[in-house]
C-alpha cells in the first residue's frame, strides 16, 4: 500500500510501519486510515513515540508509534535488552525476570520480551502465570537478577497497557538507566524476526518458571511484618476482599494463611482477572466509594465491618470500614499512612525495645501528607520527603540502608505502601495483611480504625488534607495553564496569593527554583518535563499541584495542620482549608476556560 499525504515525515512513518508490523490486527489498522486518508489521525498515532516515564512506559493499546502494540514492544525490549548488554556484564548468567497482569495482550507481551533476551542467550525468569507487580522487584533481589520487567498499567482504564522496569537493586529506575535504555530503544527499531516468536520461551530451556520458589520465599519474608500471628487465627474481624477484577486474590489469600488468618471473604463479581473491568468505571480504589459499591454490598450481606481492596495488579491497597451509624468510612491514602506509621513504630518499639530511635525512618512523598514527620519529630525518630513516586522512595530507603538505618515505611497518598524494606516498591499484598492485623488488634482493645485515627491526630495533630484532580488529554492546555502561573496575570513571576491567601514560599520542580533556598534552587531534583509547583501560605497550608507521570490528570494536593493541644478547632480549619482549595481551583486550574473534566464521586 503506497501513503501519500503530502507529509513527507508522515509518509515514510507509515511506510516504516507497515513493513515492520506483523500483528494482523494493528497493520490493518493503519491501513484503513490511510485507505480513508485521515492523515489527522495518522499524524497522532505515527509522528510522536512514547518515551520512558514512571520506571517505563505506558498508554493506550492500539496501532502507531504512540500507542502500546506488538511492535513498541518489541522495540521497547530490543532497546532494553541492547543497553543491558554494555552495562551489565553478566547478564547472559544473572539474567532478568519477566512478569504480567491479566490485561488484554499481558501475557503475549511478555512472552515477546522474553523472547528477545532468549534470543541473546540470556537467562529469563518468566512467571507462568500472572503475578502481582511486586513480585517482580522482590524476585529481582531474591533471584539476583540484574533487572526486571512488569507489563501491567496497574489501576489505568482498561484499554492501557504498560512496561515497568526494575533495576538490580530492586527499585525502580531513575537516570541514567531510564535515558540509556530511551537511547537504545531509538538505536533499535528496526524489529529482528526472531523477537516475534512469543512461542519460544515455552521450549528454550534459558527460560526458568520462578513461581514456586518466589510463592514460598516472599510469604516466608513478609512474616518478619507480623508480630501477632498466634492471636490473628481469632480475629474478632470480618474481612471482605476485592480484586477489583486484577490478580490480587489467590496471593492476599495466601498471605492471609501466612499471617494465621481465616481467608477474607471475596466479593464474587470481582475476584476473578477480567480485563474489561465490568463492574468498575475506573478499576481504581482510590476512586472511594464509587469502585467499592459491591464490596460495600458483600460485607454488609456477611456482617464485614472492614474491606481491603487491591488495584488489578495488586501494588496499591484501600480499606473502608463500616461505622456506628451504619455508614461506610473509605479511608484516604494519607489517613492510611498515619496508621501505617503508627502502628509500624509501635510494633518495631514492641519487637526491639532497646533499638535507639535515632536508627529509624519512615519516608513519604512531598505531596503526601507530613503526618510522618509529625510523628517522627515526636517519638525520636527521622522523616524523610521525596518526589512523588516509589523509585524516588525506595532509592532513598537503599541509601538510608547503606549507611546502617531501618527503614520501616515508605508511602505515598496514592494508596501505596511499602512496609519494610522487602519489596522495594509499594505491595498491596503485605501492606493488606499488615493493615488486618492493625485492625484486629485494636479490635480486642475494643478500638475501631476510625477511632485509631483520631487517637493518633490527637496526639501528632490533625494533618487535614484536601487532595483530587482534573483530567485534560491536552497537552498544550496544560502547559499553558502552568505558564500562565509562572506569569501570573502578567507579572513574569509566580502569584503572590490566591485570593485572600497570602503565599510565603514557591518551589517549582519544574523551572528550578526555591525562594526559601538562600540561593533559591532547589534541593529536591528538577525535572523540566514535567510539571510540579508548590505553594507554602503564611495560614500554615502547603499546596501543590501538578501532572501525572502515568494519567491525563492534573492533580492538588493540599494540607494543613491544627494542634488539639493550642485549642484550634479542626472544623474551623478544615473549612478554611476547604475555601483556600477553592480558590486555588478557581485562579490557578480555572476548569470553564481550560475545558478540564473534573473528577467524578
Amino acid at each position: 500500500m503506497t501513503a501519500r499525504t503530502g507529509d513527507n515525515e508522515l509518509d515514510d512513518n507509515i511506510r516504516q510501519w507497515l513493513k515492520w508490523d506483523k500483528n494482523e490486527i494493528t497493520k490493518r489498522e493503519i491501513e484503513g486510515l490511510v485507505k480513508a486518508k485521515d492523515v489527522n489521525k495518522l499524524r497522532v498515532l505515527l509522528t510522536s513515540r512514547m518515551k520512558f516515564g514512571t520506571a517505563g512506559i505506558r498508554g493506550n493499546m492500539g496501532a502507531g508509534f504512540a500507542q502500546m502494540n506488538d511492535l513498541t514492544i518489541i522495540q521497547t525490549g530490543q532497546g532494553q535488552a541492547a543497553y543491558m548488554l554494555r552495562s551489565c556484564p553478566n547478564l547472559k548468567e544473572r539474567g532478568i525476570v519477566i512478569g504480567h497482569d491479566a490485561r488484554h495482550n499481558s501475557e503475549r507481551w511478555a512472552n515477546l520480551v522474553a523472547a528477545i533476551f532468549i534470543n541473546l542467550g540470556v537467562k529469563v525468569y518468566l512467571f507462568s502465570r500472572i503475578v502481582p507487580t511486586p513480585f517482580v522487584p522482590y524476585s529481582v533481589l531474591n533471584l539476583g537478577c540484574d533487572a526486571g520487567i512488569m507489563v501491567t498499567a496497574s489501576h489505568n482504564p482498561k484499554n492501557d497497557n504498560g512496561y515497568k522496569v526494575y533495576w538490580d537493586n530492586g527499585a525502580q529506575i531513575i537516570s541514567p538507566h531510564d535515558k540509556g535504555i530511551q537511547a537504545c530503544i531509538l538505536e533499535n527499531l528496526t524489529p529482528l524476526a526472531s523477537s516475534w516468536d512469543a512461542t519460544l520461551p515455552k521450549t528454550s530451556p534459558l527460560r526458568v518458571d520462578p513461581l514456586q520458589q518466589i510463592m514460598e520465599s516472599y510469604y516466608r519474608d513478609i512474616l518478619s511484618l507480623a508480630l501477632h500471628k498466634s492471636t490473628n487465627v481469632n480475629s474478632p474481624l470480618k474481612f471482605t476482599y476485592t480484586a477489583m477484577h486484577g490478580v490480587g486474590y489467590n496471593y492476599v489469600v495466601e498471605a492471609y494463611k501466612a499471617f494465621g488468618f481465616n481467608p477474607p471473604i471475596p466479593v464474587k463479581e470481582q475476584v476473578e482477572p477480567d480485563p474489561e473491568f465490568p463492574t468498575v468505571k475506573f478499576p481504581n480504589p482510590e476512586e472511594g466509594k464509587s469502585a467499592l459499591d459491591l464490596a460495600m454490598a458483600t460485607a454488609d450481606a456477611h456482617g464485614s465491618t472492614v474491606i481491603i481492596a487491591n488495584d488489578p495488579d495488586a501494588d496499591r491497597l484501600a480499606i473502608a470500614e463500616k461505622q456506628s451509624c451504619g455508614t461506610w468510612k473509605v479511608f484516604s491514602g494519607n489517613e492510611m499512612g498515619a496508621l501505617f506509621g503508627w502502628w509500624l513504630w509501635t510494633c518495631y518499639k514492641e519487637k526491639y525495645p532497646d533499638s535507639p530511635a535515632s536508627d529509624v525512618w519512615m519516608i513519604s512523598s512531598t505531596v503526601s501528607t507530613m503526618v510522618l514527620r509529625s510523628i517522627a519529630k515526636k517519638e525520636g525518630f527521622h522523616h524523610a520527603a521525596t518526589l512523588s513516586g516509589f523509585k524516588w522512595m525506595a532509592n532513598k530507603a537503599l541509601d538510608l540502608r547503606a549507611d546502617g538505618k531501618t527503614v520501616l515505611l515508605a508511602f505515598e497518598e496514592a494508596i501505596g505502601f511499602m512496609c519494610g524494606c522487602r519489596v522495594l516498591d509499594k505491595d498491596g499484598i503485605s501492606a493488606a495483611v499488615v493493615m488486618s492485623e492493625m485492625a484486629t488488634q485494636l479490635a480486642y482493645k475494643g478500638i475501631s480504625i476510625t477511632q485509631q485515627l483520631d487517637n493518633i491526630y490527637k496526639i501528632y495533630g490533625y494533618h487535614i488534607t484536601n487532595n483530587s484532580y482534573y483530567i485534560c488529554h491536552d497537552q498544550t492546555v496544560i502547559d499553558a495553564m502552568f505558564q500562565r502561573i509562572r506569569d501570573y496575570e502578567g507579572t513574569g513571576s509566580h502569584p503572590k496569593a490566591c485570593g485572600k491567601y497570602e503565599i510565603k514560599n514557591i518551589r517549582d520542580l519544574t523551572t528550578g527554583y526555591d525562594n526559601n533556598q538562600p540561593d533559591n534552587k532547589p534541593i529536591l531534583p528538577v525535572d523540566p518535563k514535567s510539571h510540579m509547583i508548590t505553594f507554602t501560605f503564611t495560614n500554615g497550608c502547603v499546596a501543590t499541584i501538578r501532572t501525572s507521570g502515568t494519567e491525563p490528570k492534573i492533580k492538588y494536593y493540599a494540607e494543613i495542620c491544627a494542634d488539639p493541644s493550642n485549642g484550634q478547632d479542626r472544623s474551623a480549619v478544615e473549612a478554611e482549608l476547604n475555601d483556600l482549595v477553592t480558590s486555588m481551583v478557581t485562579r490557578f486550574f480555572q476548569p470553564e476556560r481550560n475545558n478540564l473534566i473534573a473528577r467524578s464521586n
